[in-house]
Protein backbone atom coordinates (compact mmCIF):
# COMPACT_ATOMS: atom_id res chain seq x y z
CA UNK A 1 0.00 0.00 0.00
CA UNK A 2 1.38 3.41 -1.21
CA UNK A 3 -0.05 6.47 1.37
CA UNK A 4 2.05 9.44 2.99
CA UNK A 5 2.71 9.27 6.37
CA UNK A 6 0.54 11.64 8.65
CA UNK A 7 0.01 11.99 12.32
CA UNK A 8 -2.37 9.51 12.59
CA UNK A 9 -0.97 6.41 9.78
CA UNK A 10 -3.70 3.76 8.68
CA UNK A 11 -0.92 1.37 8.67
CA UNK A 12 -0.18 1.86 12.58
CA UNK A 13 -4.20 2.28 13.48
CA UNK A 14 -6.18 0.03 15.79
CA UNK A 15 -9.41 -0.73 13.84
CA UNK A 16 -12.55 -2.15 16.04
CA UNK A 17 -15.03 -4.40 14.77
CA UNK A 18 -17.42 -3.31 17.33
CA UNK A 19 -21.13 -3.53 15.99
CA UNK A 20 -22.66 -1.96 19.37
CA UNK A 21 -20.46 1.35 18.51
CA UNK A 22 -21.03 1.09 14.83
CA UNK A 23 -25.17 1.23 16.03
CA UNK A 24 -24.68 3.99 18.30
CA UNK A 25 -22.81 5.73 15.45
CA UNK A 26 -25.80 5.36 12.80
CA UNK A 27 -27.86 6.34 15.47
CA UNK A 28 -26.28 9.27 16.29
CA UNK A 29 -25.35 10.20 12.37
CA UNK A 30 -29.05 9.29 11.25
CA UNK A 31 -30.56 11.67 14.08
CA UNK A 32 -28.77 14.83 12.87
CA UNK A 33 -31.09 14.30 10.08
CA UNK A 34 -28.37 14.59 7.51
CA UNK A 35 -28.65 11.47 5.21
CA UNK A 36 -31.28 12.34 1.94
CA UNK A 37 -31.13 15.62 2.78
CA UNK A 38 -31.43 19.08 0.51
CA UNK A 39 -28.36 20.48 -0.83
CA UNK A 40 -27.21 23.45 0.97
CA UNK A 41 -24.96 26.34 0.04
CA UNK A 42 -22.94 26.37 3.19
CA UNK A 43 -22.16 22.59 2.54
CA UNK A 44 -20.74 23.20 -0.91
CA UNK A 45 -19.04 26.36 -0.41
CA UNK A 46 -16.50 23.89 1.98
CA UNK A 47 -16.86 21.60 -0.63
CA UNK A 48 -15.66 23.86 -3.40
CA UNK A 49 -12.96 25.43 -0.98
CA UNK A 50 -11.44 21.78 -0.55
CA UNK A 51 -10.93 21.34 -4.50
CA UNK A 52 -9.20 24.92 -4.76
CA UNK A 53 -6.89 24.13 -1.92
CA UNK A 54 -5.92 20.84 -3.35
CA UNK A 55 -6.08 21.38 -6.93
CA UNK A 56 -7.88 18.89 -7.27
CA UNK A 57 -11.16 18.19 -10.01
CA UNK A 58 -13.63 16.33 -6.87
CA UNK A 59 -14.07 16.48 -3.53
CA UNK A 60 -17.41 15.28 -1.37
CA UNK A 61 -18.44 15.62 2.00
CA UNK A 62 -19.17 11.62 2.45
CA UNK A 63 -21.43 10.46 5.01
CA UNK A 64 -20.80 7.01 5.77
CA UNK A 65 -23.83 4.70 6.28
CA UNK A 66 -25.14 0.86 7.07
CA UNK A 67 -24.29 0.41 3.23
CA UNK A 68 -23.17 3.32 1.35
CA UNK A 69 -21.40 6.89 1.23
CA UNK A 70 -23.83 9.24 0.68
CA UNK A 71 -22.29 12.38 -0.59
CA UNK A 72 -24.18 15.90 1.34
CA UNK A 73 -21.94 17.85 -1.15
CA UNK A 74 -20.41 17.40 -4.02
CA UNK A 75 -17.87 18.63 -6.38
CA UNK A 76 -16.72 16.66 -9.60
CA UNK A 77 -19.57 13.68 -9.37
CA UNK A 78 -22.96 13.84 -11.09
CA UNK A 79 -23.95 10.50 -8.97
CA UNK A 80 -24.84 11.34 -5.05
CA UNK A 81 -23.79 8.04 -3.59
CA UNK A 82 -21.50 4.96 -3.81
CA UNK A 83 -21.76 1.74 -2.03
CA UNK A 84 -19.99 1.79 1.39
CA UNK A 85 -18.11 -1.82 0.56
CA UNK A 86 -14.06 -0.84 0.10
CA UNK A 87 -14.96 2.74 0.02
CA UNK A 88 -11.86 4.76 1.18
CA UNK A 89 -14.36 7.06 3.63
CA UNK A 90 -15.56 3.88 4.88
CA UNK A 91 -11.89 3.43 6.36
CA UNK A 92 -12.00 6.63 7.64
CA UNK A 93 -15.25 6.50 9.50
CA UNK A 94 -14.44 3.03 11.27
CA UNK A 95 -11.15 4.13 12.32
CA UNK A 96 -11.01 8.32 12.68
CA UNK A 97 -8.35 8.72 11.33
CA UNK A 98 -6.95 11.26 7.81
CA UNK A 99 -6.06 8.71 5.36
CA UNK A 100 -4.38 9.56 2.17
CA UNK A 101 -3.97 6.73 -0.53
CA UNK A 102 -1.21 8.33 -3.02
CA UNK A 103 -2.73 5.33 -5.68
CA UNK A 104 -5.84 3.73 -5.21
CA UNK A 105 -4.78 0.91 -8.33
CA UNK A 106 -1.22 0.13 -6.29
CA UNK A 107 -3.25 -0.25 -2.91
CA UNK A 108 -4.56 -3.82 -2.85
CA UNK A 109 -6.75 -3.00 -0.11
CA UNK A 110 -8.62 -0.38 -2.97
CA UNK A 111 -7.12 -1.21 -6.36
CA UNK A 112 -10.99 -2.95 -6.39
CA UNK A 113 -13.04 -0.29 -5.13
CA UNK A 114 -15.68 1.57 -6.66
CA UNK A 115 -13.88 4.67 -7.10
CA UNK A 116 -10.38 2.84 -8.62
CA UNK A 117 -12.97 1.02 -11.51
CA UNK A 118 -14.44 4.75 -12.04
CA UNK A 119 -11.29 6.31 -12.75
CA UNK A 120 -10.13 7.94 -9.53
CA UNK A 121 -6.19 7.51 -8.63
CA UNK A 122 -5.56 9.98 -5.68
CA UNK A 123 -7.70 9.85 -2.24
CA UNK A 124 -7.70 12.04 1.16
CA UNK A 125 -10.27 12.00 3.83
CA UNK A 126 -10.68 13.53 7.19
CA UNK A 127 -13.05 12.34 9.55
CA UNK A 128 -16.18 14.59 11.11
CA UNK A 129 -15.95 13.55 14.30
CA UNK A 130 -18.84 14.56 17.08
CA UNK A 131 -18.28 16.62 19.93
CA UNK A 132 -19.62 13.11 21.49
CA UNK A 133 -17.06 11.14 19.56
CA UNK A 134 -19.06 9.93 16.75
CA UNK A 135 -17.70 9.57 13.01
CA UNK A 136 -20.35 10.60 10.97
CA UNK A 137 -17.78 9.87 7.76
CA UNK A 138 -15.25 11.83 5.55
CA UNK A 139 -14.05 15.55 3.88
CA UNK A 140 -12.28 14.35 1.21
CA UNK A 141 -10.46 15.03 -2.06
CA UNK A 142 -10.19 12.92 -4.67
CA UNK A 143 -8.16 13.05 -8.39
CA UNK A 144 -7.06 11.26 -11.76
CA UNK A 145 -3.77 11.42 -11.19
CA UNK A 146 -1.40 9.88 -8.45
CA UNK A 147 -0.04 12.51 -6.06
CA UNK A 148 1.60 12.99 -2.20
CA UNK A 149 0.12 14.94 0.45
CA UNK A 150 1.79 17.63 2.62
CA UNK A 151 1.91 18.28 6.03
CA UNK A 152 0.25 21.44 5.75
CA UNK A 153 -2.42 19.95 3.27
CA UNK A 154 -3.16 17.39 5.43
CA UNK A 155 -3.63 20.19 8.13
CA UNK A 156 -5.71 22.02 5.50
CA UNK A 157 -7.95 19.39 5.52
CA UNK A 158 -8.50 18.61 8.82
CA UNK A 159 -9.59 22.01 9.07
CA UNK A 160 -11.82 21.67 6.55
CA UNK A 161 -13.31 18.66 8.28
CA UNK A 162 -13.49 20.98 11.39
CA UNK A 163 -15.62 23.58 9.20
CA UNK A 164 -17.98 20.86 7.90
CA UNK A 165 -19.19 19.82 11.67
CA UNK A 166 -19.45 22.99 13.22
CA UNK A 167 -21.80 23.87 9.61
CA UNK A 168 -23.28 20.29 10.58
CA UNK A 169 -23.76 21.14 14.61
CA UNK A 170 -24.76 24.69 14.47
CA UNK A 171 -27.44 23.85 11.51
CA UNK A 172 -28.52 20.91 14.12
CA UNK A 173 -28.71 23.67 16.76
CA UNK A 174 -30.67 25.88 14.83
CA UNK A 175 -32.78 23.06 13.57
CA UNK A 176 -34.74 23.21 16.80
CA UNK A 177 -36.51 26.75 15.61
CA UNK A 178 -38.59 26.76 12.34
CA UNK A 179 -36.80 29.74 10.37
CA UNK A 180 -40.48 31.08 8.79
CA UNK A 181 -42.71 31.21 12.14
CA UNK A 182 -39.73 31.24 14.71
CA UNK A 183 -41.13 29.32 16.93
CA UNK A 184 -39.61 25.53 18.07
CA UNK A 185 -40.32 22.90 15.01
CA UNK A 186 -41.15 19.17 15.79
CA UNK A 187 -37.77 18.22 17.21
CA UNK A 188 -38.45 20.49 20.55
CA UNK A 189 -41.75 19.38 20.61
CA UNK A 190 -40.55 15.87 20.77
CA UNK A 191 -37.86 16.39 23.38
CA UNK A 192 -40.48 18.40 25.43
CA UNK A 193 -42.76 15.72 24.92
CA UNK A 194 -39.67 13.26 26.43
CA UNK A 195 -39.45 15.84 29.17
CA UNK A 196 -43.11 16.07 29.73
CA UNK A 197 -43.51 12.32 30.23
CA UNK A 198 -40.72 13.02 33.30
CA UNK A 199 -42.19 15.49 34.86
CA UNK A 200 -45.93 14.59 35.25
CA UNK A 201 -46.26 10.78 34.28
CA UNK A 202 -49.51 9.66 34.76
CA UNK A 203 -51.47 12.63 34.93
CA UNK A 204 -53.70 13.73 31.81
CA UNK A 205 -52.87 16.53 29.04
CA UNK A 206 -55.00 18.15 26.49
CA UNK A 207 -53.11 19.01 22.59
CA UNK A 208 -54.51 21.40 20.70
CA UNK A 209 -53.65 21.48 17.17
CA UNK A 210 -54.38 24.01 14.44
CA UNK A 211 -54.04 23.49 10.37
CA UNK A 212 -54.45 26.48 8.90
CA UNK A 213 -55.36 25.59 5.56
CA UNK A 214 -56.16 21.96 3.67
CA UNK A 215 -53.21 20.66 1.30
CA UNK A 216 -55.71 21.29 -1.67
CA UNK A 217 -56.08 25.13 -0.52
CA UNK A 218 -51.96 25.52 0.13
CA UNK A 219 -51.57 24.14 -3.43
CA UNK A 220 -54.15 26.36 -4.91
CA UNK A 221 -52.90 29.46 -3.63
CA UNK A 222 -49.12 28.65 -4.09
CA UNK A 223 -49.67 28.05 -7.95
CA UNK A 224 -51.86 31.28 -8.08
CA UNK A 225 -50.00 33.93 -5.35
CA UNK A 226 -46.90 32.03 -4.40
CA UNK A 227 -44.80 30.46 -1.60
CA UNK A 228 -44.30 34.24 0.06
CA UNK A 229 -48.19 33.87 0.34
CA UNK A 230 -48.15 30.75 2.87
CA UNK A 231 -45.22 32.16 4.02
CA UNK A 232 -47.14 34.76 5.14
CA UNK A 233 -50.27 33.07 6.53
CA UNK A 234 -47.57 30.55 8.35
CA UNK A 235 -46.02 34.05 10.56
CA UNK A 236 -49.79 35.53 10.66
CA UNK A 237 -50.81 31.54 12.60
CA UNK A 238 -47.77 31.96 14.82
CA UNK A 239 -48.31 35.65 16.01
CA UNK A 240 -51.73 34.85 16.58
CA UNK A 241 -51.10 32.09 18.44
CA UNK A 242 -48.50 33.97 20.48
CA UNK A 243 -51.08 36.57 21.44
CA UNK A 244 -53.61 34.34 22.42
CA UNK A 245 -51.57 31.73 24.44
CA UNK A 246 -49.56 34.60 26.63
CA UNK A 247 -47.94 34.47 28.91
CA UNK A 248 -47.94 30.87 29.23
CA UNK A 249 -47.76 28.38 26.79
CA UNK A 250 -45.34 27.15 23.97
CA UNK A 251 -45.85 27.01 20.40
CA UNK A 252 -44.13 24.57 18.08
CA UNK A 253 -44.37 24.51 14.73
CA UNK A 254 -44.39 20.77 13.70
CA UNK A 255 -45.00 20.70 9.59
CA UNK A 256 -45.56 23.20 7.26
CA UNK A 257 -49.35 24.25 8.17
CA UNK A 258 -49.84 23.00 11.50
CA UNK A 259 -48.88 24.08 14.73
CA UNK A 260 -49.20 22.53 18.16
CA UNK A 261 -49.62 23.74 22.28
CA UNK A 262 -50.61 22.25 25.08
CA UNK A 263 -53.99 23.55 26.63
CA UNK A 264 -53.91 25.35 30.26
CA UNK A 265 -54.64 22.33 33.11
CA UNK A 266 -57.98 22.26 34.37
CA UNK A 267 -59.15 24.13 31.58
CA UNK A 268 -63.31 24.33 30.86
CA UNK A 269 -63.56 22.89 27.72
CA UNK A 270 -67.09 24.51 26.67
CA UNK A 271 -65.11 27.82 27.78
CA UNK A 272 -62.15 26.84 25.51
CA UNK A 273 -63.47 25.66 22.75
CA UNK A 274 -65.44 28.98 22.13
CA UNK A 275 -61.95 30.74 22.54
CA UNK A 276 -60.50 28.47 19.66
CA UNK A 277 -63.31 29.01 17.66
CA UNK A 278 -63.07 33.10 18.04
CA UNK A 279 -59.40 32.43 17.32
CA UNK A 280 -60.42 31.00 13.93
CA UNK A 281 -62.54 33.22 13.36
CA UNK A 282 -60.17 36.25 14.12
CA UNK A 283 -57.43 34.50 12.39
CA UNK A 284 -59.25 34.05 8.72
CA UNK A 285 -60.19 37.90 8.68
CA UNK A 286 -56.74 38.81 10.58
CA UNK A 287 -54.38 37.29 7.42
CA UNK A 288 -57.04 37.98 5.40
CA UNK A 289 -57.38 33.99 4.19
CA UNK A 290 -61.11 34.21 4.03
CA UNK A 291 -62.80 32.54 1.60
CA UNK A 292 -58.64 30.91 0.21
CA UNK A 293 -58.67 28.42 3.55
CA UNK A 294 -60.14 26.47 6.05
CA UNK A 295 -58.47 26.30 9.43
CA UNK A 296 -59.50 23.98 12.07
CA UNK A 297 -58.37 23.05 15.43
CA UNK A 298 -58.38 19.17 16.44
CA UNK A 299 -57.70 18.37 20.30
CA UNK A 300 -57.17 15.31 21.92
CA UNK A 301 -56.87 14.04 25.79
CA UNK A 302 -54.08 11.43 26.60
CA UNK A 303 -52.33 10.53 29.40
CA UNK A 304 -48.45 11.26 29.86
CA UNK A 305 -46.80 8.27 29.61
CA UNK A 306 -48.73 6.19 28.29
CA UNK A 307 -48.59 7.74 24.71
CA UNK A 308 -45.98 7.74 22.27
CA UNK A 309 -45.60 12.43 20.66
CA UNK A 310 -46.17 10.35 17.51
CA UNK A 311 -49.55 8.79 18.08
CA UNK A 312 -50.65 12.34 20.25
CA UNK A 313 -49.79 13.80 16.98
CA UNK A 314 -52.16 11.59 14.87
CA UNK A 315 -54.90 11.75 17.15
CA UNK A 316 -54.97 15.84 17.04
CA UNK A 317 -54.02 16.09 13.55
CA UNK A 318 -57.37 13.09 12.44
CA UNK A 319 -59.46 15.23 14.66
CA UNK A 320 -58.71 18.27 12.85
CA UNK A 321 -58.90 16.65 9.64
CA UNK A 322 -63.11 15.73 10.52
CA UNK A 323 -63.01 19.40 12.03
CA UNK A 324 -63.66 20.57 8.28
CA UNK A 325 -67.36 20.01 8.03
CA UNK A 326 -67.51 21.61 11.58
CA UNK A 327 -69.57 24.71 11.84
CA UNK A 328 -67.48 25.57 14.02
CA UNK A 329 -64.31 24.28 13.10
CA UNK A 330 -63.14 22.57 16.38
CA UNK A 331 -63.40 18.66 16.90
CA UNK A 332 -62.36 16.55 19.70
CA UNK A 333 -60.79 13.38 19.14
CA UNK A 334 -63.23 10.49 18.87
CA UNK A 335 -61.84 6.96 18.95
CA UNK A 336 -64.67 5.66 17.05
CA UNK A 337 -64.22 7.94 13.85
CA UNK A 338 -60.35 7.90 13.80
CA UNK A 339 -61.10 3.43 13.92
CA UNK A 340 -63.07 3.81 10.87
CA UNK A 341 -60.84 6.11 9.17
CA UNK A 342 -58.01 3.88 10.18
CA UNK A 343 -60.47 1.02 8.64
CA UNK A 344 -60.12 2.85 5.75
CA UNK A 345 -56.69 2.89 5.39
CA UNK A 346 -55.44 -0.30 6.33
CA UNK A 347 -57.88 -1.66 3.50
CA UNK A 348 -56.41 0.60 0.91
CA UNK A 349 -53.04 -0.79 2.10
CA UNK A 350 -54.00 -4.27 2.38
CA UNK A 351 -55.73 -4.83 -0.70
CA UNK A 352 -52.18 -3.04 -2.79
CA UNK A 353 -50.31 -5.99 -1.60
CA UNK A 354 -53.15 -7.91 -2.63
CA UNK A 355 -52.74 -6.74 -5.76
CA UNK A 356 -49.21 -7.92 -6.00
CA UNK A 357 -50.39 -11.26 -4.06
CA UNK A 358 -53.16 -11.67 -6.75
CA UNK A 359 -53.87 -15.29 -5.33
CA UNK A 360 -55.88 -13.88 -2.50
CA UNK A 361 -58.55 -12.19 -5.17
CA UNK A 362 -60.81 -14.06 -7.36
CA UNK A 363 -63.70 -13.66 -9.36
CA UNK A 364 -67.52 -14.98 -9.28
CA UNK A 365 -70.02 -14.89 -11.67
CA UNK A 366 -73.55 -13.75 -10.87
CA UNK A 367 -76.10 -14.90 -13.99
CA UNK A 368 -78.51 -13.01 -15.68
CA UNK A 369 -81.58 -14.36 -16.69
CA UNK A 370 -83.77 -13.95 -19.41
CA UNK A 371 -87.51 -12.79 -17.74
CA UNK A 372 -89.70 -14.16 -20.36
CA UNK A 373 -87.23 -17.70 -21.38
CA UNK A 374 -86.19 -17.93 -17.84
CA UNK A 375 -82.89 -18.92 -19.79
CA UNK A 376 -79.36 -17.61 -18.25
CA UNK A 377 -77.61 -14.89 -20.90
CA UNK A 378 -74.68 -14.42 -19.05
CA UNK A 379 -73.01 -13.53 -16.14
CA UNK A 380 -71.54 -10.49 -14.27
CA UNK A 381 -67.98 -11.11 -12.97
CA UNK A 382 -67.60 -9.27 -9.42
CA UNK A 383 -63.89 -9.43 -7.08
CA UNK A 384 -63.63 -11.51 -4.12
CA UNK A 385 -60.85 -10.16 -1.74
CA UNK A 386 -59.36 -12.80 1.11
CA UNK A 387 -57.63 -10.79 3.12
CA UNK A 388 -55.03 -13.36 5.50
CA UNK A 389 -55.35 -11.18 8.04
CA UNK A 390 -58.57 -9.09 7.83
CA UNK A 391 -60.54 -12.40 6.04
CA UNK A 392 -62.94 -12.21 3.40
CA UNK A 393 -63.50 -8.27 2.88
CA UNK A 394 -67.11 -7.22 1.26
CA UNK A 395 -66.67 -5.52 -2.15
CA UNK A 396 -69.21 -2.73 -0.44
CA UNK A 397 -66.13 -2.15 2.01
CA UNK A 398 -63.18 -2.03 0.12
CA UNK A 399 -64.43 -0.74 -3.34
CA UNK A 400 -65.49 2.57 -2.86
CA UNK A 401 -62.21 3.16 -1.34
CA UNK A 402 -60.05 1.37 -3.97
CA UNK A 403 -61.92 3.55 -6.85
CA UNK A 404 -60.93 6.34 -5.17
CA UNK A 405 -57.44 5.64 -5.09
CA UNK A 406 -54.75 5.30 -7.97
CA UNK A 407 -55.06 1.63 -7.28
CA UNK A 408 -58.54 1.49 -9.32
CA UNK A 409 -56.31 0.60 -12.78
CA UNK A 410 -54.30 -2.10 -11.92
CA UNK A 411 -57.61 -3.43 -10.36
CA UNK A 412 -59.82 -2.79 -13.34
CA UNK A 413 -57.28 -4.41 -15.50
CA UNK A 414 -56.99 -8.08 -13.11
CA UNK A 415 -60.52 -8.21 -13.36
CA UNK A 416 -60.68 -7.70 -17.14
CA UNK A 417 -57.48 -9.75 -17.75
CA UNK A 418 -59.01 -12.63 -15.49
CA UNK A 419 -62.43 -12.53 -16.84
CA UNK A 420 -61.49 -12.52 -20.34
CA UNK A 421 -59.44 -15.40 -19.57
CA UNK A 422 -62.55 -17.28 -18.16
CA UNK A 423 -64.63 -16.40 -21.09
CA UNK A 424 -61.80 -18.43 -23.00
CA UNK A 425 -61.43 -21.39 -20.98
CA UNK A 426 -65.37 -21.66 -21.23
CA UNK A 427 -64.95 -21.07 -25.10
CA UNK A 428 -62.78 -24.15 -25.39
CA UNK A 429 -65.05 -26.35 -23.58
CA UNK A 430 -68.13 -24.62 -26.12
CA UNK A 431 -69.93 -22.54 -23.73
CA UNK A 432 -70.27 -19.20 -25.28
CA UNK A 433 -72.12 -16.52 -22.37
CA UNK A 434 -71.46 -13.14 -22.44
CA UNK A 435 -69.53 -11.55 -19.53
CA UNK A 436 -70.16 -8.16 -17.59
CA UNK A 437 -67.21 -6.29 -16.20
CA UNK A 438 -67.45 -2.90 -14.00
CA UNK A 439 -65.41 -0.12 -14.78
CA UNK A 440 -64.96 3.22 -13.33
CA UNK A 441 -64.60 6.82 -13.97
CA UNK A 442 -61.29 6.91 -14.22
CA UNK A 443 -60.91 3.95 -16.32
CA UNK A 444 -62.52 5.89 -18.83
CA UNK A 445 -60.11 8.53 -18.69
CA UNK A 446 -57.23 6.19 -19.03
CA UNK A 447 -55.16 7.53 -22.47
CA UNK A 448 -54.61 3.77 -23.77
CA UNK A 449 -57.51 2.12 -21.52
CA UNK A 450 -59.18 0.92 -25.04
CA UNK A 451 -55.89 -0.28 -26.37
CA UNK A 452 -54.66 -2.38 -23.90
CA UNK A 453 -58.84 -3.84 -23.64
CA UNK A 454 -58.41 -4.77 -27.11
CA UNK A 455 -55.05 -6.25 -26.56
CA UNK A 456 -56.52 -8.45 -23.76
CA UNK A 457 -59.22 -9.43 -26.23
CA UNK A 458 -56.81 -10.61 -28.87
CA UNK A 459 -54.42 -12.24 -26.47
CA UNK A 460 -57.23 -14.83 -25.58
CA UNK A 461 -58.74 -14.81 -28.92
CA UNK A 462 -62.34 -13.73 -27.67
CA UNK A 463 -64.82 -12.14 -29.35
CA UNK A 464 -65.57 -8.43 -28.17
CA UNK A 465 -69.07 -9.28 -28.20
CA UNK A 466 -68.96 -11.58 -25.63
CA UNK A 467 -67.77 -9.15 -23.39
CA UNK A 468 -70.05 -6.27 -21.73
CA UNK A 469 -68.89 -2.94 -19.91
CA UNK A 470 -70.67 -1.38 -16.95
CA UNK A 471 -70.28 1.56 -16.29
CA UNK A 472 -72.27 3.94 -14.07
CA UNK A 473 -73.82 7.21 -15.35
CA UNK A 474 -72.28 9.34 -12.58
CA UNK A 475 -69.18 7.69 -13.89
CA UNK A 476 -69.93 8.78 -18.25
CA UNK A 477 -71.06 12.22 -16.44
CA UNK A 478 -68.00 12.85 -14.68
CA UNK A 479 -66.36 13.83 -18.18
CA UNK A 480 -69.39 13.23 -20.55
CA UNK A 481 -67.82 14.17 -23.34
CA UNK A 482 -63.99 12.38 -23.24
CA UNK A 483 -65.97 9.17 -21.24
CA UNK A 484 -68.67 9.23 -24.37
CA UNK A 485 -65.35 9.03 -26.98
CA UNK A 486 -64.13 6.10 -25.36
CA UNK A 487 -67.61 4.33 -25.29
CA UNK A 488 -67.80 4.98 -29.00
CA UNK A 489 -64.32 3.53 -29.74
CA UNK A 490 -65.60 0.33 -27.69
CA UNK A 491 -68.62 -0.05 -29.30
CA UNK A 492 -67.39 0.18 -33.01
CA UNK A 493 -65.08 -2.68 -32.13
CA UNK A 494 -67.90 -4.85 -30.58
CA UNK A 495 -68.28 -4.64 -27.35
CA UNK A 496 -71.48 -3.96 -25.55
CA UNK A 497 -71.91 -0.89 -23.11
CA UNK A 498 -74.25 -1.01 -20.17
CA UNK A 499 -74.95 2.09 -17.72
CA UNK A 500 -75.08 0.05 -14.35
CA UNK A 501 -77.19 1.22 -11.02
CA UNK A 502 -79.69 3.72 -13.13
CA UNK A 503 -81.29 5.92 -11.28
CA UNK A 504 -78.98 6.79 -8.33
CA UNK A 505 -76.20 9.20 -10.63
CA UNK A 506 -77.37 12.40 -11.87
CA UNK A 507 -77.30 12.22 -15.52
CA UNK A 508 -79.39 14.47 -17.98
CA UNK A 509 -81.82 12.83 -20.43
CA UNK A 510 -80.72 14.62 -23.11
CA UNK A 511 -77.25 13.09 -22.72
CA UNK A 512 -78.45 9.64 -21.91
CA UNK A 513 -79.90 9.41 -25.11
CA UNK A 514 -76.57 10.22 -26.82
CA UNK A 515 -75.35 7.55 -25.09
CA UNK A 516 -73.45 4.22 -27.36
CA UNK A 517 -74.88 2.21 -24.59
CA UNK A 518 -77.76 -0.67 -25.42
CA UNK A 519 -78.04 -2.09 -21.82
CA UNK A 520 -79.68 0.10 -18.74
CA UNK A 521 -79.32 -1.91 -15.22
CA UNK A 522 -81.86 -0.62 -12.59
CA UNK A 523 -80.68 -0.43 -9.21
CA UNK A 524 -81.38 -2.38 -6.32
CA UNK A 525 -82.70 0.41 -4.27
CA UNK A 526 -85.66 0.47 -6.33
CA UNK A 527 -86.42 -2.93 -6.90
CA UNK A 528 -86.30 -4.12 -3.19
CA UNK A 529 -89.53 -3.16 -2.56
CA UNK A 530 -91.34 -3.73 -5.34
CA UNK A 531 -94.13 -5.86 -4.62
CA UNK A 532 -95.71 -3.79 -2.06
CA UNK A 533 -94.73 0.04 -2.81
CA UNK A 534 -97.16 1.50 -5.53
CA UNK A 535 -94.79 4.63 -5.15
CA UNK A 536 -91.61 2.59 -6.52
CA UNK A 537 -93.98 0.52 -8.90
CA UNK A 538 -94.67 3.83 -10.55
CA UNK A 539 -91.04 5.12 -11.09
CA UNK A 540 -89.63 2.04 -12.26
CA UNK A 541 -92.85 1.89 -14.68
CA UNK A 542 -91.79 4.84 -15.73
CA UNK A 543 -87.74 4.26 -16.20
CA UNK A 544 -88.90 0.73 -18.30
CA UNK A 545 -90.47 2.90 -20.76
CA UNK A 546 -88.05 5.90 -20.73
CA UNK A 547 -85.91 2.56 -21.42
CA UNK A 548 -87.33 1.07 -24.13
CA UNK A 549 -88.25 4.54 -25.71
CA UNK A 550 -84.49 4.88 -26.18
CA UNK A 551 -84.13 1.16 -27.56
CA UNK A 552 -82.61 -0.24 -24.36
CA UNK A 553 -82.28 -3.91 -23.30
CA UNK A 554 -83.36 -3.39 -19.25
CA UNK A 555 -81.85 -5.28 -16.48
CA UNK A 556 -83.08 -5.62 -12.65
CA UNK A 557 -80.76 -5.64 -9.95
CA UNK A 558 -81.29 -7.38 -6.65
CA UNK A 559 -84.75 -9.53 -7.69
CA UNK A 560 -85.06 -12.01 -4.67
CA UNK A 561 -88.43 -12.83 -4.33
CA UNK A 562 -91.15 -14.44 -7.12
CA UNK A 563 -93.39 -11.65 -6.07
CA UNK A 564 -90.90 -9.05 -7.38
CA UNK A 565 -89.92 -10.75 -10.68
CA UNK A 566 -94.00 -11.42 -11.35
CA UNK A 567 -94.55 -7.62 -10.96
CA UNK A 568 -91.19 -6.83 -13.46
CA UNK A 569 -92.13 -9.40 -16.27
CA UNK A 570 -95.76 -7.78 -15.84
CA UNK A 571 -94.26 -4.29 -16.51
CA UNK A 572 -92.37 -5.80 -19.52
CA UNK A 573 -88.85 -5.82 -17.45
CA UNK A 574 -86.10 -7.88 -20.09
CA UNK A 575 -83.79 -9.43 -17.83
CA UNK A 576 -83.42 -9.71 -14.26
CA UNK A 577 -80.30 -10.54 -11.59
CA UNK A 578 -80.62 -11.70 -8.05
CA UNK A 579 -80.46 -14.07 -5.35
CA UNK A 580 -83.75 -15.50 -6.63
CA UNK A 581 -81.83 -16.93 -9.35
CA UNK A 582 -78.89 -17.66 -7.60
CA UNK A 583 -75.72 -15.67 -5.46
CA UNK A 584 -72.51 -15.28 -7.35
CA UNK A 585 -70.76 -18.20 -8.11
CA UNK A 586 -67.48 -19.88 -8.27
CA UNK A 587 -66.75 -20.50 -12.53
CA UNK A 588 -67.21 -24.62 -12.06
CA UNK A 589 -70.26 -23.89 -9.37
CA UNK A 590 -71.62 -21.18 -12.20
CA UNK A 591 -70.99 -24.34 -15.15
CA UNK A 592 -73.35 -26.75 -13.13
CA UNK A 593 -75.97 -24.07 -12.19
CA UNK A 594 -76.45 -23.42 -16.01
CA UNK A 595 -76.52 -27.73 -16.39
CA UNK A 596 -79.01 -27.64 -13.77
CA UNK A 597 -80.84 -25.74 -15.84
CA UNK A 598 -81.57 -28.18 -18.56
Amino acid sequence: MMMTALPLDRATSEYTDNSTLESQRLVALRRLGLLDSAPAEAFDRITRLAAQIFKLPIAAVSLTDSDRQWFKSRVGVTHQQIPRHLAPCSEVADTSNVLVIRDLLADDAFKHSHLATTGVRFYAGAPLITDDGFNLGAMCVLGHEPRDVTIEESKALSDLAALVMSQIELQHALGRIDAISGQPNRNQFREDFEDLEKDRPGQFADLVLLNIARAEEISSATRVMGSQYVEALVRGAASMLRAMLQPEGTIYHISDTQFVFFAPRDVDAAAYRSTLESFLSDYEYGVDSRYVTTATFGTTRFQIGLSDHGDVLRMAHSASQDAIQLEGRVKAYSPMEDAAYRRRFQLLHQFGIALENTERLHLVYQPRVNLATQKCVGAEALLRWTDPELGAVSPAEFMPIVECSAMIHATTAWVIENAVRQLATWRKEGKHWQIAVNISASNLLEPLFAQHLFAVLKRYGVDPSELELEVTESAIMTNPQDANLVLEQLVAHGLKIAIDDFGTGYSSLAYLQKLPAKILKIDRSFVKDLAIDERQKSLVLAMLRLAHELDYTVVAEGVESAEIMAVLQQMGCDEAQGYLFSPPLMPADFVAWQNSLG
